[in-house]
């Protein structure tokens, strides 16, 4: 018998690449989303995580396999990202059905485990790099946590087995999405090279000159199921990216290559995309309209303020994975090539130029 997923935030980044790997490995996949898009094999379940009575009613006849929870939305504060994220997870937990078989549930959170929330990113007291899983928690609040709370008290009661994955930056498409820093590049690279303005990496020294890791959507969901499928994985968090390390002085050159522009050489200053970009929207527009794109809305494909959090972070920053290589998960993927399949993709359907 094929086995049945729920994805929740299937429409996003990660959640759209975990659907088409499952789809790929024969599962039934049923994608939650607030406003669902078409995905080929998908069955699009409409729901809002913020209501538990309309969450339990829309998940009444789905007795999943797994559940893949690979959303969140963006709050004012850290409290209130605690309060909304946190009812998000216990209101989808509470809402499933009692589980006729076995049932694993995966969290997707990231790197702020370590480096704070976006009120303290990067700040203050850190946990030595590379990042690892049994450095624990930081002494601040951080709406990850409560996730992570929700998930542990909800599988003590449901008798669920559970794993956490903690990826770096994540590279993949997806349109409307609040963290999309291989995007925001593609569009932020597409701009200079029709406006000819220089190419400005926009973030810190530490960053373009440190080592660093990014963890591409493919990847991630290649974990997932692995998680998933693998018992000595089962109740346990873990680091997830590519495999290899860079850094951005040399990946900087390698984008602007690839769009045929030249990469200004860095010195030394932060220039935010959030303030270079800040008046591009009716710039983007008429180069949409002109290039026959299919995405005007600048704000819908670009989020500068996500990518100048992780460019402008004052340390280096390397994720371990020996925890998840021990325990048996080998694959790869070389992160010039995922931002390579992006732009390519990208191009393909019409999103950039």
């Amino acid at each position: 018998m094929a086995k049945t997923a729920l994805v929740v935030g299937a429409s996003g980044i990660v959640g759209s690449a975990t659907a088409a790997l499952l789809v790929e490995q024969g599962w039934t996949v049923y994608g939650l989303s607030r406003r669902p898009v078409e995905q080929h094999g998908v069955l699009p379940i409409l729901a809002d995580l913020q209501d538990a009575q309309a969450t339990s009613a829309a998940l009444a006849q789905i007795d999943p396999d797994a559940v893949f929870i690979t959303t969140w939305l963006r709050q004012d504060s850290e409290a209130e990202n605690i309060r909304v994220n946190g009812a998000m997870v216990r209101n989808l937990l509470a809402g499933l059905p009692k589980a006729s078989r076995s049932r694993h549930v995966a969290l997707v959170t990231g790197l702020k485990h370590y480096l704070g929330p976006f009120e303290a990113y990067g700040k203050g007291t850190l946990p030595q790099t590379p990042f690892r899983e049994e450095q624990g928690r930081l002494d601040i609040e951080n709406f990850y946590y409560a996730q992570e709370d929700e998930l542990f008290a909800a599988a003590q009661r449901d008798g669920f087995t559970w794993s956490v994955h903690r990826p770096h930056t994540v590279i993949g498409k997806a349109v409307g999405n609040a963290m999309n820093m291989g995007t925001t590049l593609a569009v932020y690279a597409s701009l200079c090279r029709d406006t000819g303005r220089p190419f400005i990496f926009p973030g810190s020294a530490a960053q373009w000159n440190g080592l660093t890791d990014m963890t591409d959507a493919g990847q991630l969901a290649r974990h997932l199921l692995w998680a998933t499928e693998s018992e000595a994985a089962h109740n346990e968090d873990f680091n997830v990216v590519d495999g290899d390390v860079f850094r951005w002085q040399w990946m900087w050159g390698r984008i602007a290559d690839w769009f045929g522009i030249e990469a200004e050489p860095f010195d030394g200053t932060v220039r935010p995309l959030e303030q270079q970009m800040a008046n591009d929207a009716d710039n983007w527009r008429a180069l949409a309209e002109r290039e026959g794109l299919i995405e005007p809305d600048l704000s819908r494909l670009a989020s500068p303020w996500h990518t100048d959090a992780d460019l402008g972070r004052p340390i280096e920053v390397v994720t371990d994975m020996s925890k998840s290589r021990r325990l048996g998960f080998t694959a790869y993927q070389a992160t010039d090539d995922a931002f390579y399949a992006l732009f390519e993709r990208l191009l393909a359907d019409r999103l950039i130029p």
